[in-house]
């Protein structure tokens, strides 16, 4: 089965759910429009400009009267300047808000450091009841839309894969991982636009002789510890790759259960310590940071020649 074809995006999503439900609102951020469900449902579709403190207080207002709340805005933005209000106004009170964001990573490229999202997993995840989900491919992020739907309380959703990686059906649920290659060497655990990224790692450590197996981790949080501690048992050695800084996102993720499993050692690719300041292009800036198959092969090869489990 090819799952392309049918692939939704969030705007005929919303207007989907839209349809099902006259509950379903969206809060955005200077965007105009949502697609057709802006245009069929205007009187449930509000742009509160540049004011994401406001953006996020709306949508705990409107959760407040029973609706089901899509906030959708500039991942840096939204996490940032309205970090309290996700905090207290969503999360305290488990409002059933959906945060959906682009503008994800480095995808701002020369837009500068101000329009790059490094930190958002690590201050998503870091708040009590948020879960938090970077699907790999649009067809994922379908899929995600639609479990975070069905749960209760607050959603992040990190949007910006783009190209295709699942091409045939899997099975998906929110918190565990999806296995896409097998190996014995090694595991790379990547989330969201690292997951391609991370095939054709394989695909490059194949040809060298190294067996490395791929996790999807779409869910950054809740963890599919059990997964992470297989990888780990299983190969001995675990390399994580994010579109993200490696201080709080997945690799520290994957670190909290392995520490508290006791196995396995762990490479995390990511961006290092440091802001992305470079003046370049998205694809530009990927290269530079390691955020690359060739990225994720040299830390594998950094295990598997450092000897040891």
């Amino acid at each position: 089965m090819n799952l392309q074809a049918a692939v939704k995006s969030f705007p005929e999503l919303l207007l989907e759910l839209g349809d099902a439900n006259p509950n379903v609102f969206v809060v955005s951020q200077d965007m105009g429009p949502v697609g057709p469900f802006s245009q069929k449902y205007p009187e449930r579709a509000l742009d509160v400009g540049i004011t994401e403190q406001n953006l996020v207080g709306v949508a705990a207002g409107l959760a407040t009267r029973g609706k089901l709340v899509f906030v959708y805005g500039m991942a840096p933005f939204v996490t940032m300047r309205g970090f309290e209000q996700v905090r207290t106004d969503l999360a305290y009170n488990e409002k059933n808000v959906k945060i959906v964001v682009y503008f994800t990573g480095l995808v701002g490229g020369p837009w500068g450091s101000t329009h790059h999202a490094i930190e958002d997993l690590a201050l998503m995840r870091a708040i009590p009841g948020m879960t938090v989900l970077a699907p790999c491919d649009p067809h994922e992020t379908e899929r995600c839309l639609r479990g975070a739907v069905e749960l209760a309380g607050p959603v992040y959703i990190r949007m910006g894969a783009f190209v295709p990686v699942h091409e045939q059906d899997y099975a998906f649920q929110i918190g565990r991982a999806v296995p896409l290659r097998g190996g014995s060497d090694a595991t790379i655990i990547a989330t969201g636009t690292m997951v391609r990224q991370a095939i054709e790692a394989h695909n490059r450590l194949k040809a060298r002789g190294v067996q490395a197996g791929v996790l999807d981790m779409h869910t950054i949080k809740p963890l599919d510890a059990a997964a992470v501690r297989d990888a780990a048992r299983t190969t001995g050695r675990i390399v994580t790759a994010e579109e993200h800084g490696v201080i709080g996102g997945l690799g520290s993720a994957v670190a909290e259960v392995l520490a508290e499993a006791g196995v396995g050692r762990l490479a995390r690719v990511g961006v290092q310590d440091t802001f992305c300041t470079e003046v370049a292009s998205y694809p530009e800036l990927c290269e530079i940071h390691g955020l690359t198959a060739e990225g994720i092969e040299k830390a594998v090869l950094s295990l598997v020649e450092g000897g040891g489990p």
